[in-house]
């Protein structure tokens, strides 16, 4: 296991009793590097949404803990956010959370001349996702072939 995803299922681990505790979901932990610099991303959401002082009260707690364990030897940026509205479908409660709804899928290389495609999620499992288009019908991805699956959303 890489540095990164040692820092995630640390911080994973300590947080899910947290949330729980404060109703809340937590939907993903990354540790990743931009622009030459560290972020710990994580995102939280309840039923109705996450408020600002929802990520406050979370990233208080999660930055004592941290600063007292001191586990992560490179400078970094906490954070502690919601998904947002084009969360990413990553863990299998998402996608069971999200049958029926429309999602948009990107993949890395193009299918029937287009690499993205929008339709009602019908079914998943571990290996593909299927969606019905009005303008393709019932398609069937492989996941290994999806760069992105998140929630459609119209304005």
């Amino acid at each position: 296991m890489a540095k990164g995803e040692q820092y995630e299922a640390r911080v994973e681990a300590w947080l899910k009793p947290v949330l729980d505790e404060h109703q809340f979901e937590l939907v993903d932990v990354e540790y990743v590097r931009e622009v030459g610099v560290w972020y710990l991303r994580c995102y939280i959401d309840k039923e109705g949404g996450i408020t600002v002082d929802d990520c406050e009260v979370i990233s208080r707690l999660l930055g004592d803990w941290l600063d007292k364990e001191d586990f992560i030897a490179d400078s970094y940026i906490l954070e502690v956010s919601s998904p947002g509205l084009g969360r990413p479908l990553k863990k299998e409660k998402d996608f069971a959370r999200s049958l029926g709804r429309d999602v948009e899928i990107h993949l890395y290389r193009l299918r029937d001349g287009s690499k993205e495609y929008t339709g009602t999620l019908d079914s998943y499992d571990e290996g593909t996702v299927t969606i019905t288009s009005e303008e393709s019908g019932t398609l069937t991805f492989d996941k290994s072939e999806i760069a992105l699956i998140r929630l459609a959303f119209d304005f």
